[in-house]
């Protein structure tokens, strides 16, 4: 994160910093525990496209996330 710093400044407006910070938590949440950002987003998006449920909202944040590859390989 040091590195984005005074990138940061310039977000454009302070909502655009808001965003920019919910979705920095989120991708330095996923590699915290050992899921590839891009991977977990593009799942995360398909699943609420596809209409995943609310009462298993739980399901799709990064700390409870398995891939269906993994879910695969360790079967």
């Amino acid at each position: 994160m040091a590195l984005g710093r005074k990138n940061h400044l310039f977000a454009g407006s302070d909502d655009g910093g808001r965003y920019w910070a919910i979705h920095a938590s989120l991708i330095e949440t996923c590699k915290m525990n050992h899921v590839d950002p891009q991977a977990w987003l593009a799942d995360v998006l398909d699943k609420i496209a596809n209409r995943h449920p609310m009462s298993r909202i739980d399901e799709l944040l990064p700390w409870s996330y398995v891939s269906y590859d993994a879910g695969r390989q360790a079967a």
